[in-house]
C-alpha cells in the first residue's frame, strides 16, 4: 500500500532494526476487535494506539485491546496533567495519521510513549502501520525498545 504515512512507519521500523513485515489487511480494521478477527488472534495481542491531550502536549498510550486505559491512574502514577482524549486534528497533527491508523513509530516528532505491561503476556503484538488497514506484529521489548516507551500500568486491576 503506497500512503505517507505507512511510509514513514515502514522507515521508522527499518532505522530502528524491527523485525516485522507492515501487512496490508483486505479491510480497514479500526478497533481492537476488527483487527482481532482480521488477524485470527487474542483480541489483547492488539496494541491499541491511543493519542491523549495533556495540556496541549500529546501522550501516547500503547494499550492492549483487552481494556480500557485508565487516564486518572495514568496520570497519577507518572505525574501528567488531566489525560484528555485529543481530538482528531490533534492526533493527526503530532502523528501523521488518522484515529485508527495511529502507529506507535514514524512521528513528525517523538511522542512521550506508555507500554501496557499487559501486552508482555503475548510473544506477538500487532500494532497500526499508519492507515486503518495496515498492521505489523512486533514483540512487547521491541515494542518498548523502538518506541523508547515507559512500561507501565494503564487499567486497574479487576
Amino acid at each position: 500500500m503506497e500512503h505517507p504515512a505507512v511510509d514513514r512507519v515502514r522507515a521508522a521500523l527499518r532505522a530502528a532494526g524491527a523485525e516485522g513485515e507492515v501487512r496490508v489487511l483486505d479491510d480497514q480494521v479500526r478497533t481492537a476487535a476488527l483487527a482481532a478477527a482480521a488477524l485470527g488472534c487474542e483480541v489483547g495481542a492488539i496494541a491499541n494506539s491511543l493519542v491523549f491531550d495533556a495540556d496541549g502536549a500529546p501522550v501516547l498510550v500503547l494499550t492492549s485491546g483487552a481494556h480500557r486505559v485508565d487516564t486518572a491512574l495514568l496520570a497519577a502514577t507518572h505525574g501528567l496533567p488531566e489525560l484528555r482524549r485529543a481530538a482528531p486534528d490533534f492526533v493527526r497533527e503530532h502523528t501523521g495519521s488518522a484515529i485508527g491508523g495511529v502507529a506507535p513509530v514514524g512521528h513528525p516528532e517523538p511522542l512521550r510513549t506508555f507500554v501496557d505491561v499487559a501486552l508482555e503476556q503475548y510473544p506477538v503484538v500487532w500494532a497500526a502501520a499508519g492507515h486503518p488497514r495496515t498492521v505489523f506484529p512486533t514483540a512487547y521489548k521491541e515494542l518498548l525498545r523502538i518506541t523508547g516507551g515507559t512500561a507501565t500500568v494503564v487499567a486497574a486491576a479487576g
